[in-house]
């Protein structure tokens, strides 16, 4: 019990996912910044943002529905933080793991973002509103082939379960090759998700000054921007323990850094993404997930099961 408790609670639970959620908004900030010729933030302002946002009195709009304006950043916060707890990080086998646990992540990390519509459509205000509205709208569109991408992994290694996925491509590495489309197209959509440029419609402050969190304040705002943060570190996590499970076989020490490494390569790698492109409009990312990422992603599928029955049968 006490050994359950101290994995939940501290390591690889709250308190590690917490810190390095933190660590890693400052990395990403920080290397966006270099990217752009910027300094960048010093390594402790994640954390005094979040100590700051919560020493703040959160106020609640008169019109909001108080209760589900309350409810929303736990609900974000809850269901990126138990999705952490079925990835397996340094380890072909995560903290807890079933077969299905794949499909109950991605339902998990789909969580955060319905918590978004429904934070900004109860705030009653007209931006966070539209903000919620986008979010959702968004969500239609980099789900699919999220699914679809991450769909690949599990049909080459014939299980629905994450540590078993990670498990096969450790023990054959080289079919990780036959999955780098749906790497690009998890870290494409993995930028919807987590809303950052060029898929910020849904916050866009020069449009509609802070979309669903306009209303947000205090420990309230300081809880949304900490689901986020998790969010991406466990969006990261995920995408490295399908396309990218190397160095689970090693001693715990130097897995757990490979594991570090991993993380931080995607991160950049959606750093640099968001650097190089400019916010679009709604109707031209819906039209270019549902034109392009959707079609590759069936491509991806295609070329999993041509491989399984060639080579894994």
């Amino acid at each position: 019990m006490a050994t359950s408790l101290f994995y939940i609670l501290v390591f690889p639970g709250i308190l590690f996912l917490g810190l390095f959620s933190l660590a890693l908004e400052f990395f990403d900030r920080k290397f966006h910044a270099r990217m752009q010729n910027r300094k960048g933030p010093p390594w402790f302002q994640p954390l005094a943002d979040f100590i700051k946002l919560s020493a703040k009195e959160g106020i609640i709009p008169e019109e909001a529905n108080a209760t589900l304006f309350r409810l929303m950043p736990l609900l974000a916060l809850t269901a990126a933080t138990v999705s952490f707890f079925y990835i397996p990080l340094w380890s072909t086998r995560a903290l807890y793991s079933f077969d299905g646990d794949l499909i109950v992540v991605i339902y998990l990390l789909t969580i955060p973002t319905l918590a978004f519509f429904l934070a900004g459509w109860v705030s009653a205000s007209l931006y966070s509103m539209l903000g919620a509205v986008r979010a959702l709208t968004q969500l239609f569109a980099y789900e699919v082939p999220l699914f679809m991408a991450v769909l690949s992994p599990a049909i080459l290694a014939g299980s629905w379960s994450l540590s078993e996925i990670a498990a096969f491509f450790n023990d054959k590495p080289l079919f990780i090759i036959f999955n780098v489309p749906g790497f690009l197209i998890s870290l494409i959509a993995l930028l919807g998700k987590l809303e950052k440029v060029p898929f910020d419609i849904p916050e866009a402050e020069t449009e509609i000054v802070g979309g669903s969190f306009t209303e947000y304040s205090g420990r309230y705002l300081a809880f949304f921007r900490m689901a986020v943060d998790i969010e991406m570190l466990v969006g990261a996590s995920l995408v490295a323990a399908l396309f990218l499970p190397i160095g689970l076989d090693l001693h715990p020490v130097a897995g757990f850094i490979v594991y570090i490494l991993k993380v931080l390569f995607v991160v950049a790698l959606l750093s640099v993404l968001r650097t190089i492109f400019a916010r679009i409009r709604i109707d031209q990312m819906i039209r270019f997930c549902w034109i392009y990422l959707a079609p590759l992603s069936l491509i991806q599928i295609l070329i999993a099961f041509i491989v399984k029955g060639l080579f894994l049968q």
